[in-house]
């Protein structure tokens, strides 16, 4: 029988301290330069970026309203939004207009007319999968609109369907191979189909980032994401976690959400007695993303 709760428990940390100990590596925005200078007042801590924050903040939703509640999740994101956790400043502004009144669609639009297309949805997807992963069809539902809150267009959205049938998926089989083949659909767009189809191929072999980089990418934007993390998922599915962060960092570029989302699929599959202790135990928030893990396994999903 399925230990749920180890299995939620170790996708939300695993994203969590892969998105923390991926942190001082990013290499796209300022805080990646920034970051060991930011920590000094919490030397103890290892501090997570924006990818954890607004996870941690669609768990609180769920828990808090018993189920998917799309404005209250919007409130609770821009409640939570710290411009020090790495925000972008897209999603800043998007959840800065919802702060103040302005109601989601219209704050996504105003700042994205034809909708963000960044991996911002997909980094915080996985307590939605986790929730929802015997639901397929409600699953890709609430993905959808979930991610338009902040990434309306839709490769943004399509980015975080993909990674929500990954992480579902993680939890139910054994085979990496499996997992790289469940977020397949119509609806996917050639950008990400191609990818997927490379990853396929890219599977059989040993980790390389120099194919990863050229022909998946390491970018921001969900299409030059969000199939690298999943590869680097399914290429470590069975290795130690240490591994897969390194190799997040060699791959350079968005490094803390891809190791975020990396972290969230190889956690779900692996349980979080596989996470390493040391550095868990200095993880900031430990307990809050453990007690939320804990909650949203007895939410239920009908």
């Amino acid at each position: 029988m399925v230990d749920w709760a180890r299995r939620f428990a170790g996708s939300l940390l695993g994203l969590a301290l892969a998105d923390a100990l991926g942190a001082p590596y990013e290499g796209w925005r300022m805080e990646g330069f920034a970051w060991k200078p930011i920590n000094l007042h919490r030397p103890d801590a290892l501090r997570y970026t924006d990818d954890t924050d607004m996870a941690i903040g669609c768990t609180v939703s769920l828990v808090r309203r018993g189920g998917f509640d799309v404005e209250d999740m919007a409130r609770t994101w821009a409640e939570r939004a710290d411009g020090v956790r790495g925000y972008g400043p897209g999603a800043l502004e998007c959840l800065r207009l919802i702060r103040v009144g302005v109601p989601w669609r219209e704050a996504a639009r105003q700042v994205y007319p034809s909708g963000s297309y960044g991996n911002g949805a997909a980094m915080r997807v996985a307590p939605l999968a986790l929730w929802l992963h015997n639901q397929p069809g409600r699953l890709a539902e609430t993905v959808e609109l979930a991610s338009s809150v902040t990434h309306a267009h839709p490769w943004g959205i399509q980015g975080a369907l993909i990674m929500a049938r990954a992480v579902a998926a993680a939890l139910h089989t054994d085979d990496p191979a499996a997992v790289l083949r469940a977020p397949q659909g119509d609806e996917l767009d050639a950008r990400f189909t191609d990818r997927l189809r490379l990853a396929e191929g890219m599977l059989k072999q040993e980790p390389d980032q120099q194919p990863v980089v050229e022909l998946l990418g390491n970018g921001v934007v969900a299409h030059e994401s969000v199939v690298t993390a999943l590869l680097i998922a399914c290429w470590f599915y069975d290795r130690p976690f240490d591994e897969l962060v390194g190799f997040c960092v060699s791959v350079g570029g968005d490094v803390d959400t891809i190791a975020a989302m990396a972290g969230a699929v190889w956690g779900a599959h692996r349980g979080v007695e596989a996470l390493p202790d040391p550095p868990l135990d200095r993880l900031e928030d430990r307990g809050l993303i453990a007690s939320l893990a804990e909650q949203l396994v007895e939410l239920p999903a009908d």
